[in-house]
Order: C-alpha cells, then structure tokens, then sequence
C-alpha cells in the first residue's frame, strides 16, 4: 500500500527530554502534522521549531478538542496507560514511551484497548531501531545460545539531569526505567521465556523517598538455561567506570559492544552509540588455540539521538500506513516490562519471583 497524501495529524503529550526529540521527529517528517503540543506548563527548553505550536495543559482536554489521528504519549509512566487507552477509545493510533505502564495488568490494558480499537500501538524501544543493535541481536543469534547476557546502564548525574532522575523516581526506579530496553534485547536475542527474576537495589540519596532505590541490579533466568543480569544506577555518587556493559557469551563466543574509553555516563548520544561490535569465536584447532581472531566490526555513521527518534517515528508511520503486524512488538513490550517489575518486587521483598 503507498503511503498516504493526507499527513498524520498528532499530538504529543509531555516535553521532556523525550518527548521533545519525538515532537521535533514529526515536525520534520512530512508524513507528520503537529495539531498540538500537551505539557502542564511551558517548557524552559523548547526548540524553535516548535514555538509555533499551542501548548494544552490537559491531555484528555486535548485529545477531546482536537480528535488526533495519532497520539504521542511522552509524560510521566504513571499516566501511559490511562491516556493510552482513552487515545485508543478516542479511535487513535498511539505511540507511547516506554515503560508501558507501571504494573503489568496495565500494561495488559493498553494492548486489549489497541486490538479492540483495531489500532496500532509502538512502544518506544528506541534501540530496536538502531542498526548497532540490530546487529548484535542478530550476531548473537547466530551464536546460538544459551546464553549469558552482561549488561549495565550506569549514570552519574549532577545539576538538571540529577534532577530529571529524582523526578523519574518519584514513580520508577532505574532498573525499571532503563532496564526494559536490555531486558527487551535479552528478549529478542533468546526467544525464550523467563522463568526466574531476582534483584537487589539501594537507596545511595536522602534526596529520594526512603522506599525507592537509585541503584539496582536485577537477575533473571530463562527456560532454555540462558541467564542474564542488568545493572543501573543513577545519581553524583555514581561510578564512572565500567558503567556500560553490553555483552553476550554463548558456548560459541561472544559479542561485546566497546565503547569509547573517553565516553561520560550522563551524555544521552553514549546510551546509544555502540563505537565498536567484537564478535569472538570460541572454536580452536588441535593446537589450543583460537581458529579466529576476534573480529572488530566499526559502526561508522551511527545515528545520534535526534536521528534515532526520527527513524522511530518513521516506523511508527510506516506501522500505521502499511498496516504492520505488531503483536510480537507489543507481547516484547509486556514481557520486558514484567521482568523488570518482578526484579523491583524482588528488591522490595528480599525474594526471588517465579514468572
């Protein structure tokens, strides 16, 4: 099916660091039309580009007035499913930031309001866009598994994005907020269920609530004997070194993401661009050593964040215009989401979660 000539009309709810690269996605995308922006106030940080639009300070007030084509749902996690589903009984398609919602019954919620509207629904899992990604997953396919999955996201934050972290905490710790993108890439790497979650987390900060954690590091095991641990923390005591890890070993070898030694926790482009992918082959000849040098594959080009939000948004039009099947991309979103919840429960509760 061609592409449409009438452009999409949107409406995107909440102007913070994400929801600000997504509106400007569609400003600059012609498949797109602006018809509003939704955030309580006005932000201090707004690109020119998208001065020109009106600024609504209720979401449901919005969606009433201007009856969308497409809401775009940026706003703190706590509000995901109820805008989602009253944007899908409102006969929209929707593109949500993840986390999906903050339990998994609402998460369960958004999808059954999706299929009974007969509308799409794209979670914002912004590395399943990225090639880099897209070519660990499928090196390490090609590994074969089970697999040991070693992954982290540490940042150490000080001043506005100190700030945007103890806002984030006030409804979802780090290794739920961060932890279902890597979880989402375990996820597709395996095909395989979790069957076991585990986690531990604490409170490094008097600055949070005294029931929230700004470290953490879940565990999690699968039914064909993979396993896996994340790791995040947020916040100015945070470490610096070994902050990212993204590897996988297989009793083939392994792929390993290096980055750049000179990189900063806190520099959103670092959360994404993967420097170099080394592919290491396990296999050895009948002296005992390695048949192949570990191959280095460089990721010249990458796209940064901007660009990344772009081709998220040009697949979220694609779903709607092409009508793309999207019920793996949903049953992900909810798996990933219900790994990192048993983890926070495990936390909580010093217990380990069957699924």
């Amino acid at each position: 099916m061609s592409q449409s000539d009438k452009p999409i009309r949107v409406l995107v709810a909440g102007l913070g660091n994400m929801g600000r690269s997504h509106a400007l996605a569609y400003h600059n995308n012609p498949g797109y039309e602006i018809i509003g922006l939704v955030n309580r106030s006005k932000p201090s940080q707004l690109a020119p580009e998208l001065e020109q639009y009106a600024i609504h300070p209720d979401f449901m007030t919005a969606l009433a007035e201007l009856k969308p084509d497409l809401c775009s749902i940026n706003t703190y996690s706590d509000s995901h499913a109820d805008y989602a589903v009253a944007a899908f009984e409102a006969g929209c398609d929707v593109f949500v930031e993840k986390p999906l919602a903050t339990t998994v019954a609402d998460a369960e919620r958004v999808v059954a309001a999706a299929k009974k509207a007969g509308k799409k629904l794209v979670i914002g899992y912004i590395l399943r866009h990225h090639p880099s990604w897209k070519k660990l997953i499928e090196e390490a396919r090609k590994l074969g598994g089970p697999y040991v999955f070693r992954m982290n996201l540490n940042q150490q934050s000080s001043g506005p994005t100190w700030a945007t972290h103890k806002s984030l905490m006030q409804t979802t710790s780090p290794i739920v907020d961060c932890g279902v993108h890597y979880v989402d890439v375990m996820c597709q790497i395996t095909d395989a269920k979790a069957v076991e979650v585990r986690g531990m987390g604490l409170r490094l900060s008097n600055e949070i609530a005294p029931d929230m954690y700004n470290y953490g590091h879940l565990q999690v095991l699968y039914e064909d004997g993979s396993v896996g641990w994340y790791e995040a923390g947020w916040g100015p005591m945070i470490s610096e070194t070994a902050f990212f890890v993204k590897d996988v070993m297989s009793p083939n070898g392994a792929v390993s993401i290096v980055m750049d030694p000179n990189a900063k926790s806190d520099d959103i482009d670092t959360h994404t661009k993967t420097s170099v992918i080394r592919l290491h082959t396990a296999a050895m000849g009948p002296d005992g050593k390695f048949i192949r040098p570990d191959q280095d594959m460089t990721m010249e080009g990458e796209p940064g964040h901007q660009a990344l939000c772009d081709l998220e948004q040009a697949f979220v039009l694609r779903a709607i215009n092409e009508d793309l099947d999207l019920t793996r991309h949903m049953d992900d979103a909810v798996a990933s989401l219900r790994i990192c919840l048993a983890a926070d429960e495990s936390v909580r509760t010093g217990r380990p979660v069957r699924l």
